[in-house]
């Protein structure tokens, strides 16, 4: 289960890196260093702040006139069984390219993920770096 840490080791100099819920405890301790005086990793919470990280992203798609699905923003979605909420809300909301990790929820039959595949553009997670290769192409 280092899958998250490395993901963040390995991301860019050129990232910010927000995080919320437990699986930042598996990298918060790490020195990213700054952009511009702005801490590459930014903490906003833990699960039940979820609707803040949606209000950062939408307040971002405002400001630079797109979308969310449009903004070079990539979510990582560490799946555990609570997390079902914090999922459904992204989709209502159409936001697309989430990867889910480090194991897919039980109820993802063969199907299910194929539409969410076609529809929303998930994919489960692999290695940090087929995967870092993928969401910054």
């Amino acid at each position: 289960r280092n899958y998250y840490t490395d993901f963040v080791k390995q991301a860019p100099q050129d990232t910010v890196i927000l995080t919320l819920a437990c699986g930042k405890y598996r990298f918060n301790d790490l020195d990213l260093g700054s952009i511009g005086g702005i801490p590459r990793l930014l903490d906003i919470g833990q699960c039940n702040d979820a609707y803040s990280a949606i209000q950062i992203a939408l307040t971002l798609a405002d400001a630079f006139g797109c979308t969310v699905n449009e903004l070079p923003l990539s979510m990582v979605l560490s799946w555990y069984e609570d997390r079902k909420c914090i999922l459904l809300t992204l989709l209502h909301l159409g936001i697309q390219g989430i990867r889910l990790g480090p194991t897919l929820p039980a109820f993802l039959s063969p199907n299910v993920l194929n539409f969410l595949a076609e529809h929303y553009a998930i994919a489960p997670t692999t290695t940090p770096e087929a995967d870092l290769a993928a969401l910054l192409a």
